[in-house]
């Protein structure tokens, strides 16, 4: 099983030097290429897209748009499971971004959707992704992957508290969350917080 501690930066990071663009939980499961992030808002918005099931992937790389010798950066280009993709502009109120950003963003093949954080800050769901991304770097190993899987086979739904007793090589609430972030299993996530009741359920596509 591989781990990183996601409480601290990087090892070539030094917490006091630390880039203002480093912020937390440090794992990502759906970017593709560097996570540079403009705000913390733009980071936790993050989340939720690492935990939405039409999300293919999401990048913060090529999201600058331009029009009439003018720039407006955007903080992410998010491709859906449907293939099409957006430009997404985060801000905690909703972003006011010049009158030709839809243009600008329609010539770049990507819609444009602004999104106001204030909206899902105190959501659960944004709590939930945070507290299962705090473990993105780990990975289930095999035994327990299968083991927990034929167990959800046989009983069709088991609850956090059970489904960690399926463990044994891994440590528990660590390999639980990759699976679920690595999209084997589901939980509710937006009717309350994570807990040793929450159902799991079997993913199958």
């Amino acid at each position: 099983m591989t781990s990183i501690p996601f409480e601290a930066p990087p090892r070539d990071v030094d917490p006091r030097q630390a880039s203002s663009r480093l912020f937390y939980p440090l794992a990502t499961v759906k970017c593709s290429g560097s996570p540079i992030f403009r705000s913390q808002d733009s980071r936790d918005f993050a989340c939720l897209l690492d935990v939405d099931p039409v999300v293919l992937s999401w990048t913060c790389v090529g999201v600058e748009l331009s029009y009439g010798g003018e720039t407006y950066p955007t903080d992410f280009v998010v491709k859906g499971t449907d293939d099409r993709t957006f430009a997404v502009d985060v801000a905690f109120d909703l972003p006011r971004p010049p009158d030709w950003i839809e243009m600008a963003a329609d010539r770049a093949g990507h819609g444009y959707r602004p999104v106001a954080m204030k909206d899902f800050s105190d959501s659960f769901r944004l709590r939930n992704a945070k507290d299962l991304l705090r473990y993105g770097f780990y990975r289930c190993p095999l035994g327990d992957r299968i083991r927990l899987l034929a167990a959800l086979d046989e009983m069709g739904s088991l609850t956090v508290a059970e489904a960690l007793s399926a463990f044994r090589e891994g440590r528990p609430m660590g390999c639980l969350a990759a699976l679920i972030l690595g999209g084997f299993l589901e939980i509710e996530l937006d009717d309350d917080l994570i807990g040793p009741d929450t159902a799991v359920r079997r993913i199958r596509d």
